[in-house]
C-alpha cells in the first residue's frame, strides 16, 4: 500500500491513543477450506477502503475492534472472551466478535438497516417498511454492541462508530462510560432533510442516539446541515449552534463535521499500472468486444440509489438517436449483488437484466453487443485495469452518500485520457463536479447527449480534466480523511478536558 509511511509515522496514531472500532462488518474473516487431509481454516483479509485502511492504525494502537462475527469458521478461533487477536502474522490487536441469530440478522441488519433506514435516509420513503419487529431487533442489536464496547472502552479510549447500523449505541455507551471516553460516529450515507426524516415513527430515539456522540461526521456539508435541521425540529430541548455546527442535548455537546471520505488512491494507482495492454487486449477479446470498440463503464453494487437503470437508459436512447455510435461503442456494466434477500433487490436485479437483454435484442449484431454485463467476482488488478483503459465512466446515482467508486475511477486513469460523467446527487459531486461532466440521471436525452460530449471530447481537454481530478483524489485521499478526523477528534477532546478543568 502506498501510503503505509503516512499512516503510521504521521500525526494518526500519535493522537488516537485507545481506539476502539465499531462496525457491523469485521476486518478478518475466517473460513474452512477443503485439503487432501480434510479441511483447513483459512482467513480472509481487508480488501480495500475504510477497512484496509484502518487495519494499519489499529495494529499500532492495539486497539479492540467489535463487530459481527458472520464466517463460518470465526468461532473455531476466538477465545473463551469471544476474542481473537489480529491479524494472524503479528496479533497486533484484538478482534472482538458478536454472534447474531438467524433472527436477529434478519430484523436488524436486513430489516431496520436496510428497509427503514436505508431508503428512509436516500429519500425512499415509499420504500420504507415501518414493521415493528424490525425496530425491536435493531434496538437489541443496538444495546448488545453498546455492552460490548462498555467492556472495551476505558476513561481515556477514542470510540468510533461506523454507519448507520449503530445509530442508537452512541446514547447507550455514553450513559454508561466515563464522560472522557471520547464518542465519535461516521455516517456513511446520505443525511435526508427533515420533510424526508420526519415520517420516520422512530425519529426522536434515532437523533437521540446520535447525539450521544463527541463528534459526528458526515461526507459533506449539506448532509450536516439536514440533521441539525431534524435536531432542530425534532428535539425541543436541543440547543443548536448553526454557525458551530454543534448540539447541545441533555447536557451534552455533540460537533457535527463534514469529513468527504476519500480512497486509497496510490494503492489503486499501482493496481492499475499493473494492467498492461495485453491485459485490455485479453479483456475485449474475453468479452466479446472488438479492438477498435470504445468502452464505457459502470462498477456497481445493485442498488437502486445507483441508477443503473436510468443509465442503461441513456445509453439505448443514444443508440436510438445517434444511429453513427452503433458497432462502435460497447457499455460494461460490472455488478455486484447486494441484499438479495430483499424484494426491492429482487425486483431491481430482474428489471436491470430485462433493460440489458432488451437493449442487446434491439441492437445487438453477429459481431457487436452493446452491453456486456458482469456480475462474477474480478481482482483489482483486473479491476483497475478495466477503469484505466475505458473511455468513459458513468456514474449516474439517483443518491449517493458519496460514491468511491468515481475516485476509483479517477484515480485508476494513468494515462490521463478517461472522461468522468457524474451525477449531480453524489457526494462525490461536490469535489470533482467542476472537472466531469454533469448529469441528472433522469433527464434521460440530456444524458444521452453527455454520453457522447464524452466520446468526443477533445484529448487535450480530457487530459486537462483528469489531470485535475487525479491531484483532488491523490491529495484527498482515505489517509488525508483520516488525519483530518483524528485531528478534530485530538482537538474536541482537549477542549473537553480544559473545559472540564
Amino acid at each position: 500500500m502506498g501510503n503505509d509511511d503516512r499512516e503510521t509515522d504521521g500525526g494518526i496514531v500519535s493522537s488516537v491513543g485507545d481506539l476502539v472500532v465499531v462496525s457491523n462488518r469485521q476486518p478478518y474473516t475466517h473460513s474452512y477450506e477443503a485439503t487432501d487431509d480434510g479441511r483447513e481454516i483459512t482467513v480472509s483479509r481487508p480488501a480495500g477502503g475504510l477497512t484496509a485502511g484502518l487495519d494499519p492504525v489499529m495494529q499500532e494502537t492495539d486497539g479492540t475492534w467489535i463487530a459481527w462475527g458472520d464466517g463460518e469458521a470465526d468461532a473455531d478461533v476466538t477465545d473463551e472472551n469471544d476474542e481473537v487477536r489480529m491479524p494472524p502474522e503479528s496479533e497486533a490487536y484484538t478482534l472482538r466478535r458478536l454472534w447474531l441469530t438467524d433472527e436477529e440478522v434478519e430484523g436488524y441488519y436486513y430489516g431496520y438497516s436496510n428497509r427503514v433506514l436505508w431508503p428512509l435516509c436516500h429519500g425512499g420513503t415509499m420504500k420504507a417498511e415501518y414493521v415493528e419487529r424490525y425496530w425491536q431487533r435493531y434496538q437489541q442489536v443496538n444495546r448488545t454492541f453498546a455492552d460490548a464496547t462498555i467492556e472495551a472502552a476505558s476513561e481515556d479510549s477514542l470510540v468510533w462508530f461506523q454507519d448507520y447500523h449503530f445509530t442508537l449505541a452512541p446514547r447507550q455507551v455514553r450513559e454508561a462510560v466515563p464522560d472522557s471516553t471520547f464518542l465519535m460516529h461516521f455516517w456513511h450515507i446520505t443525511w435526508p432533510g427533515w420533510d424526508t426524516f420526519r415520517s420516520c415513527p422512530n425519529q426522536e430515539a434515532l437523533l437521540k442516539g446520535l447525539l450521544g456522540n463527541d463528534l459526528l461526521g458526515f461526507h459533506v456539508e449539506r448532509y450536516c446541515k439536514n440533521f441539525l435541521d431534524c435536531v432542530d425540529e425534532a428535539l425541543e430541548d436541543a440547543f443548536i449552534d448553526y454557525d458551530g455546527n454543534r448540539v447541545n442535548y441533555d447536557g451534552h455537546t455533540t460537533t457535527v463535521r463534514a469529513f468527504p471520505m476519500g480512497i486509497d488512491a496510490d494503492s489503486i494507482r499501482e493496481h492499475s499500472e499493473s494492467a498492461d495492454e495485453a491485459f485490455w487486449s485479453e479483456f475485449k477479446t474475453d468479452h466479446g468486444i472488438e479492438p477498435d470498440t470504445r468502452v464505457v463503464v459502470g462498477v456497481d453494487r445493485l442498488d437502486y440509489t445507483k441508477g443503473i437503470v436510468e443509465r442503461l437508459d441513456a445509453f439505448e436512447r443514444l443508440l436510438e438517436t445517434r444511429p453513427e455510435w452503433r458497432e462502435e461503442v460497447c457499455y460494461v456494466q460490472k455488478a455486484n449483488e447486494s441484499r438479495s434477500l430483499i424484494p426491492d433487490y429482487q425486483d431491481l436485479q430482474t428489471e436491470v437484466q430485462e433493460s440489458i437483454e432488451r437493449i442487446n435484442e434491439r441492437f445487438g449484431t453477429d459481431d457487436w453487443q452493446p452491453v456486456v454485463y458482469i456480475n462474477e467476482f474480478i481482482a483489482q488488478d483486473e479491476l483497475c485495469g478495466l477503469y484505466r483503459y475505458s473511455d468513459v465512466m458513468l456514474v449516474s446515482a439517483v443518491r449517493d452518500g458519496m460514491n468511491l467508486v468515481s475516485k476509483e475511477y479517477v484515480a485508476a486513469q494513468v494515462d490521463d485520457d478517461g472522461v468522468l460523467v457524474l451525477s449531480d446527487q453524489a457526494g462525490a459531486y461536490e469535489e470533482l463536479g467542476e472537472w466531469a461532466l454533469t448529469i441528472n440521471p433522469y433527464d434521460t436525452d440530456a444524458f444521452a447527449e453527455t454520453i457522447e460530449t464524452a466520446l468526443t471530447m477533445d484529448p487535450d481537454d480530457r487530459g486537462d480534466r483528469m489531470a485535475a481530478l487525479r491531484e483532488q483524489v491523490g491529495s484527498q485521499d482515505l489517509f488525508a480523511w483520516m488525519d483530518d478526523i483524528f485531528a478534530t477528534a485530538d482537538e474536541l477532546r482537549e477542549k473537553k478536558v480544559a473545559n472540564d478543568g
